[in-house]
């Protein structure tokens, strides 16, 4: 390449930068902006709707999460127009490019649109435990693509929206009070009446079963080595696995108080000796 080419291309690369330099600063400071201040509309968000008493912990991250995307995309049309893009092809491109992205990722739309149901509708709320998609673990946010749960031993998990809102959900924290069955095998010579005595008085010294419905000792079934009994009442959901252990080692504390065996799986086994 001879100086005079070199001399034009070095004119060309000027005047480009001459041209278009402050126009790509100023976009790539408008993003950075942008990207900013979509970060605090959103931290911003969350604390005001935190102030608000009536408004749900379920709707807050949502909320949060859409106040951040309108800024980035008020951003991005914004360095549009730094480089002289007419707001009508803005819209026009938008509106091309969501096409597209909306063919191309139908699967993850479809998770924004069973967020917006589940917010909806309302089959549970942040702090409920729930089993959704095959998995169980307390509700923590509800978001636009996924909701996220932690296990009882705390593990994080991630659960798209559209697994939960196709499948069955059970929420075992929307009632106030759940039932309880506890199982206990007597021995078949025990007395069956002072062993449903015995029971009641679990419940009674327990005390947090509640009145109505009335708790209810039954026999259950007739098995190889015992006759099952069941304890079954109703308590408040927040007792209810704390009530299950205290009850349920009560039980076999009093019954063997009182004499009654509680039969554990025996075998007998005779050997016979070969004549010779």
């Amino acid at each position: 390449m001879s100086s005079e080419d070199l001399d034009i291309l070095r004119n060309e690369i000027t005047e480009v930068l001459a041209t278009y330099g402050l126009d790509v600063l100023g976009a790539v400071a408008i993003l950075i902006a942008g990207w900013i201040i979509a970060g605090w509309a959103q931290s911003g968000t969350r604390r005001a709707l935190g102030r608000i008493k009536w408004m749900d912990d379920t709707l807050r991250p949502i909320f949060a999460s859409v106040v951040r995307y309108l800024v980035m995309i008020i951003t991005i049309i914004a360095v549009l127009n730094q480089f002289g893009v007419a707001t009508t092809s803005i819209i026009a491109v938008l509106g091309a490019a969501g096409l597209a992205v909306g063919l191309a990722l139908q699967g993850t739309l479809s998770n924004v649109a069973a967020g917006v149901m589940l917010l909806f509708l309302r089959p549970f709320r942040v702090g409920d435990y729930v089993t959704a998609a095959g998995v169980g673990g307390t509700v923590k946010e509800v978001g636009l693509f996924a909701t996220e749960l932690a296990t009882a031993d705390n593990i994080y998990i991630s659960v798209p929206n559209s697994s939960i809102f196709g499948g069955t959900i059970s929420n075992f924290s929307r009632h106030a009070t759940r039932r309880l069955d506890i199982g206990v095998g007597v021995s078949y010579g025990a007395d069956l009446d002072q062993a449903f005595e015995v029971l009641r008085g679990v419940i009674a010294k327990d005390g947090r079963a509640l009145a109505d419905p009335a708790p209810e000792i039954m026999v259950m079934e007739l098995a190889d080595s015992s006759v099952n009994l069941n304890m079954r009442f109703w308590v408040k959901t927040s007792d209810y696995w704390s009530c299950k252990f205290a009850v349920t080692k009560a039980a076999k504390e009093m019954l063997g108080a009182a004499g009654i065996e509680i039969p554990f799986p025996q075998r007998v086994v005779h050997h016979q000796k070969e004549a010779g």
